[in-house]
């Protein structure tokens, strides 16, 4: 058996575009070709490669053809881009990030990034669980992610620790004061989203068994804006931190409390000069930032965590 380049590629389109009909106008055709293809592609290989919703998206069969289209496009842009003597088509570079890099550190890698002429990056922000299923799937090229362990076909390196303080208002602290502490049970916290595990791993530490009001805000900046609202107490980045201590909108809670998570880049292990530089931006621009948001502990254990 032989794959359609043809039929490879469309299927690429679709899971990029999310609907047949865009993935139609990103390869300027009809939606009936693409259709064809497709259908084609299925009985080369026997089984359903895309499951039709609203967004389309792989099968397990399908990933596995997603990864092999988009290491085919990624070498041919590669390849064409060697050959060309004028200005050619931009290798396409889908990545995910945690969205705290993505508000942090990460900017590092877009101001670079924005004088490179021969890419298109496409950045996703999800969660851990989220980047490593997009790799697998072949979705994206490369994660930053907390979870150490290399998705099949990726290579993985330690990037940043970033630290987070918790923090309230002076008013929501005075409301809440436990005689000179802090009353973490009966006090409100904010959340990124449900799976933003930071604050509970605070509560468990001071032996909160019930659950306080928990507000959820799931945007970086908005976080921050909820926290230094007084809507509850929530742990900040060092980062995110520190001019709010300094204007007096907000307080530390407990001086030795903190969670540290540790941040890895994975990316596929394809021999690829526009992916090994986006490699080493990342590396770099996470660098530039340790000494301002990490502490690094070479002989600590890797915090398993889901970060925001």
């Amino acid at each position: 058996m032989r794959l359609q380049p043809e039929h490879l590629a469309t299927l690429l389109a679709i899971v990029d575009a999310g609907t047949f009909d865009a993935a139609a106008r990103r390869l300027h055709v009809t939606p009936s070709a693409v259709s064809q293809r497709v259908k084609a592609l299925e009985a080369e290989v026997g089984q359903v490669v895309v499951v039709r919703t609203a967004p389309c998206r792989a099968t397990p069969a399908g990933e596995a053809l997603v990864r092999l289209a988009r290491q085919q496009s990624l070498l041919e842009s590669e390849a064409l881009a060697g050959l060309a003597t004028g200005e050619g088509d931009r290798v396409d570079l889908p990545i995910v990030v945690n969205a705290d890099s993505m508000s942090t550190w990460f900017t590092g890698v877009l101001t670079d990034a924005a004088g490179w002429d021969d890419v298109v990056l496409r950045v996703r922000v999800e969660d851990q669980d989220h980047s490593a299923r997009l790799l697998r799937s072949g979705e994206v090229l490369g994660a930053v992610t907390s979870d150490p362990t290399p998705v099949q076909g990726c290579s993985t390196e330690p990037l940043v620790t970033m630290r987070y303080l918790p923090a309230a208002t002076p008013e929501l602290l005075d409301r809440h004061r436990a005689g000179r502490g802090f009353d973490w049970a009966t006090a409100p916290l904010v959340r990124f989203n449900g799976k933003d595990d930071i604050q509970q791993r605070l509560l468990d530490r001071h032996g909160v068994a019930s659950a306080p009001p928990t507000h959820e805000v799931p945007d970086g900046a908005g976080f921050v804006a909820a926290v230094r609202a007084g809507l509850g107490w929530g742990a900040l980045l060092t980062t995110q931190l520190a001019p709010l201590l300094e204007a007096g909108d907000v307080v530390r809670l407990g001086s030795r409390d903190h969670v540290d998570v540790q941040l890895y880049w994975q990316r596929w292990r394809l021999p690829s000069a526009h992916l090994d530089r986006l490699s080493e931006t990342v590396r770099t621009a996470a660098s530039s930032a340790a000494p301002r948001s990490t502490v690094r502990r070479p002989a600590e254990r890797a915090t398993r965590h889901t970060p925001r």
